[in-house]
C-alpha cells in the first residue's frame, strides 16, 4: 500500500467512525496532516483522491467537507465504467450476468414491500409499453422505466442504484433485439404483464421467477447474437451490435 492509499485509509476511518461524519467540515490542512501525522502533500493527495470518489466536497474559499455519503452519490462512477465497458462483448455479457443474478431478487423483494401508488405507477409503464409496441425505441424507455420504478419500490437504494448502473447500459442491446427480431414486442410485453401480475399479487417467488425468465431470454438472445455477429464480421473491431451507431 502505497502511503497515499495509507492516507486514504485514515480519512476513510475518520468518517467510518463517526468522527467525520457526513455533512462535516474537514480540519485546515495543515491541522489534519498533523492529526493524521503526514506530511501536508500526503494529505492533499488524499483528500482529492476522496473528492474523486465522491466521499469529500470540496467547496472554494470554505473549504473540505464530507458528503451526505448516500450510495446514489457514491455509485455514481459506476455508470461511467460501465459505460467504458460496453463496447467489450465479453463485458456486456457479464453484465446481463450481473442483472440476472440481482435483478429477480430485487423484484421479489419489491413485491413484499411494494405501495398502492407504486404499483399504479408501474402498471402506467407497462401501459405506455402497450401503446409503444410499434415503436422499438421508445418501448425500450418504458421498458427501462417499468424496471426502474419495480426496483425502487424495494426501498433499497444502494441497490437501486447498482442496478441502474448496470441495466441502463444494456439497454442499446434490447433496442437492437427489437429491431432484428419482430416477434420481441410481444414476447417483451407477455414477460412484463407476468411480472406485474406477481407484484400485484404480492407473490415474491413468482415476481422472482418473472423476471429471471425475461432477463434470461435477452441474455439468451444476446449471446446467439454476439456469437454470430462475430462470426459473420471477424474483421471488425468487435461485433455489430456493439458497434453500430444507436438506431435514429
Amino acid at each position: 500500500m502505497s502511503l497515499t492509499d495509507k492516507a486514504i485509509v485514515q480519512i476513510r476511518e475518520l468518517i467510518r467512525t463517526g468522527v467525520l461524519p457526513p455533512g462535516s467540515k474537514l480540519p485546515p490542512e495543515p491541522e489534519l496532516a498533523a492529526q493524521l501525522g503526514l506530511s501536508r502533500n500526503l494529505a492533499r493527495e488524499a483528500v482529492k483522491a476522496l473528492s474523486v470518489a465522491r466521499v469529500l466536497e470540496v467547496r472554494r474559499g470554505d473549504g473540505t467537507y464530507v458528503t451526505s455519503l448516500a450510495p446514489s452519490l457514491l455509485f455514481e462512477g459506476l455508470g461511467g465504467a460501465v459505460e467504458l465497458l460496453q463496447s467489450d462483448p465479453g463485458a456486456l455479457l457479464d453484465l446481463m450476468e450481473v442483472r440476472r443474478l440481482l435483478e429477480p431478487a430485487a423484484t421479489s423483494l419489491a413485491a413484499t414491500r411494494i405501495s398502492e401508488d407504486q404499483l399504479a405507477e408501474i402498471e402506467h409503464h407497462l401501459d405506455a409499453m402497450r401503446e409503444a409496441r410499434d415503436d422499438v425505441e421508445r418501448l425500450n424507455a418504458h421498458d427501462a422505466t417499468f424496471h426502474r420504478a419495480v426496483v425502487r419500490a424495494t426501498g433499497n437504494e444502494s441497490l437501486f442504484t447498482l442496478l441502474e448502473g448496470v441495466s441502463g447500459r444494456t439497454l442499446r442491446a434490447r433496442i437492437w433485439r427489437g429491431l432484428v427480431d419482430d416477434q420481441a414486442a410481444q414476447r417483451t410485453l407477455s414477460e412484463h404483464e407476468a411480472i406485474f401480475t406477481a407484484l400485484a399479487n404480492r407473490d415474491a417467488a413468482l415476481g422472482q421467477a418473472a423476471v429471471l425468465l425475461h432477463v434470461s431470454s435477452t441474455e439468451r438472445w444476446l449471446r446467439e447474437h454476439l456469437r454470430t455477429a462475430e462470426a459473420a464480421t471477424p474483421s471488425i473491431d468487435g461485433p455489430g451490435l456493439l458497434t453500430r451507431p444507436d438506431p435514429a
